[in-house]
């Protein structure tokens, strides 16, 4: 049986219910857009938290600013992994294929794009294609697979779009990029080398297992280049020089999560969030429960 979405969160709202929590304090709605406007301007209703792409974002702040209530905003992304010169070749290119895979190429932090420093570009780009090429897609009930379809055929249909379109304006296509015969959304592990700015696998956020090489001569290129992004959600580098690579997250990526020699992630002792088109406010940890309290300030004489 196909499950969606919606059929998750209505188990949840079963859930909550089994588990013996009050009745109201959890309870998953399936709304259209409309409603989800007037359940807004609800007194009831304090706050708004969005995990969706940074158009719904742009259609949903506007009503939270307009009734003056908190939103916080956790969108898109076009995570750059700047591979430094001395990275070691084999760890980064295992967390490199397992982050852009991570629930099909259809995660907000998924690795996007691949910026290789220097002489590690050919070592990388030879591992990595091999890595891409080993992993079997096919349905995800079937025992082995490593790939299973996109969500939709529309969303299938759009990135081959944007690997057409890059390839025209000059990408060159190392694997993939041809939508399989039969049922499903499937969607072969692609990758694109020469990918520039400029080329909508480098410009946009590329939602499905296409991975965009981009090449750099040095460490100040690849920076350049990772932050030349609307975009703010998540980066990493990788280096065997910690120090270094843990000033470069600190200092010069702009994400909200920078990871050195690992995939981003979330962990729910840490906050979450982007900066820039991938949203604001936090989610996990301390910080996002705050972000829905308000401080109050009692003097007494």
């Amino acid at each position: 049986m196909r499950r969606t979405s919606r059929d998750a969160a209505l188990a949840l709202d079963k859930l909550f219910a089994q588990a013996g929590f009050p009745d109201g304090l959890f309870r998953a709605l399936v709304v259209t857009h409309a409603q989800v406007a007037r359940m807004l301007a609800h007194e009831a209703v304090q706050g708004l938290t969005l995990t969706g792409s940074t158009e719904a974002g742009r259609a949903l702040a506007p009503l939270a600013a307009r009734e003056i209530k908190k939103c916080v905003l956790e969108l898109g992304g076009s995570d750059p992994y700047v591979v430094l010169e001395d990275a070691d070749v084999g760890a980064a290119v295992e967390s490199c294929v397992a982050s852009r895979l991570v629930n099909g190429g259809q995660s907000c932090i998924a690795a996007k794009r691949f910026i290789l420093v220097g002489a590690v570009r050919e070592a990388f780009t030879t591992a990595f294609v091999e890595a891409m090429r080993a992993k079997r897609m096919g349905p995800p009930t079937e025992h082995g697979v490593d790939l299973g379809p996109m969500a939709r055929r529309d969303l299938r249909d759009a990135l081959h779009d944007q690997v057409e379109r890059s390839v025209a304006a000059g990408a060159r296509l190392l694997l993939g990029g041809e939508i399989p015969g039969g049922p499903g959304a499937f969607y072969p592990p692609s990758v694109l080398d020469g990918v520039e700015p400029g080329m909508p696998a480098f410009d946009e956020e590329l939602f499905g297992p296409v991975a965009a090489i981009v090449a750099a001569r040095d460490e100040d290129e690849a920076i350049a280049l990772a932050t030349r992004t609307p975009f703010g959600l998540g980066a990493a580098v990788f280096t065997k020089d910690v120090a270094r690579g843990e000033l470069i997250a600190r200092t010069r990526l702009e994400a909200g999560a920078c990871f050195v020699n690992g995939l981003v992630k979330s962990d729910p002792r840490l906050p979450f969030g982007g900066i820039k088109a991938s949203g604001y406010g936090r989610e996990l940890s301390i910080h996002g429960i705050r972000e829905f309290t308000n401080v109050k300030s009692v003097w007494v004489r």
